[in-house]
């Protein structure tokens, strides 16, 4: 794993303080964030979304969805979507902090909920949700080689966004701009 283990990264998300956004007229999600260990290094599991979801077809996205009534926390929230997505029971997964809302054009305001899963046993996914289980190691989103800016145009407004060319397709948007601070709160000084 490097010299970013399991403790280093609690460490850093416990010194970081959290943006929250507050909800107006957007819908609250949540997604998480999983590091799972393979092969003595960490990998983020990722998941390409079916053409028949509601929201984000065919993206790469981390396992997530809104926030049900009947969720006791954000924590709950993203607990409940991974389970429900790709049959991971949350007893598996230690939760090491929490990133910054952000709010995405799609209208809603997702909260970052980042997990550990020591040792992954088998997954089985929602074929309505997920059309494939990415693993991919987290180094490769440390590598700037791999990173770029784009201006693109969302829902009639040009912004910029990030682009990790990690994968056979590319891992942007929302995904790309939460990898983006996890990997700068991890490595920082």
């Amino acid at each position: 794993m490097g010299n970013i283990t399991k403790q280093h990264i609690r460490t850093k998300l416990s010194q970081h303080t959290r943006i929250t956004l507050s909800r107006e007229d957007d819908q609250k999600a949540c997604v998480l964030v999983t590091l799972v260990n393979m092969e003595e290094r960490l990998h983020l599991l990722l998941t390409k979304r079916t053409e028949s979801v509601e929201h984000h077809k065919g993206q790469i996205s981390f396992p997530g969805g809104m926030v049900d009534e009947g969720d006791e926390s954000e924590t709950a929230t993203a607990l409940r979507e991974i389970e429900e997505e790709v049959g991971i029971p949350p007893a598996t997964i230690d939760i090491l902090g929490v990133l910054d809302d952000i709010r995405i054009p799609s209208g809603f305001i997702v909260t970052p909920i980042v997990g550990y899963i020591n040792s992954l046993s088998e997954i089985r996914t929602s074929i309505d949700e997920v059309a494939e289980v990415l693993f991919i190691p987290l180094e490769k989103f440390l590598d700037p080689s791999l990173r770029r800016l784009e201006t693109r145009e969302l829902k009639g407004i040009n912004r910029q966004v990030y682009i990790y060319d990690v994968w056979k397709e590319p891992v942007w948007g929302a995904t790309a701009h939460i990898i983006k601070q996890f990997t700068d709160i991890i490595s920082s000084r």
